[in-house]
């Protein structure tokens, strides 16, 4: 089972590495456009707070969002705040996170997140390190792909790897990193074509970030496209 308590070392981690940069910009900079289209860096800071409120409505048994339009109600209410209320509010929800994974529990125990999915209560820590570590990236503020933890990058390549197997839109794909590493995606069969890069550029690809995969070499076909996260 995955090492909850290793995932929420780097929970913590990523909060203060988020914070400490957020805390370096001022009001004008928040409402700038961010690395996801639609949203200012302002959206992106409300969106992690209130994930990270949702996850404490995942630890105690309740539906994460009351619904899809509240959670989008609620990013597009808290955005246009001043610089010093999204910290206020990073800082908090991330402690109402935290303080929800300290109490003995079930970490095997399933439980349930958006649209129906459900996963283990000790996965839930490394989704919130992913909300974390990525939405950094997203601000566009200086923290790239290629900054990322190793460990970050592998698991979350293994994990988006893992979410296109079995998709019949998505050809068989063997992934190969520069330094070796491998992994498969896409739907069953022998790899019809191989994908090579950098982790990081692996990870852009498979993330619909940075390039998207333009830094990334194939063979046996062109780069596939994949379906929305």
């Amino acid at each position: 089972m995955t090492d909850h308590v290793h995932d929420l070392r780097s929970v913590r981690e990523a909060t203060d590495r988020l914070l400490t940069a957020v805390a370096k910009l001022d009001n004008a900079a928040l409402a700038e456009e961010s690395h996801l289209p639609g949203w200012t860096r302002g959206h992106i800071l409300a969106h992690l707070a209130r994930n990270a409120d949702a996850l404490v409505n995942v630890f105690e048994g309740r539906p994460m969002y009351e619904s899809a339009a509240a959670r989008d109600t609620d990013i597009e209410r808290d955005a246009g705040r001043p610089l010093e209320e999204h910290l206020t509010d990073l800082r908090d929800s991330a402690a109402r996170f935290m303080a929800t994974t300290e109490p003995d529990q079930d970490w095997s125990r399933t439980v349930e997140l958006r649209n129906g999915i459900t996963d283990l209560a000790a996965n839930v820590p490394f989704r919130r390190w992913v909300e974390a570590d990525l939405h950094h990236v997203d601000l566009n503020i200086g923290y790239e792909l290629s900054d990322l933890p190793e460990e970050f990058t592998d698991r979350e390549i293994a994990f988006l790897a893992d979410r296109w197997s079995g998709r019949p839109e998505v050809p068989p794909v063997a992934l190969v990193a520069s330094d070796g590493r491998s992994w498969r995606t896409g739907s069953a069969g022998d790899p019809a074509v191989t994908v090579s890069g950098t982790a990081a550029g692996l990870l852009a690809w498979l993330a619909g970030r940075g390039d998207k995969g333009a830094s990334l070499t194939t063979s046996g076909g062109p780069l596939p496209e994949l379906p929305p996260l």
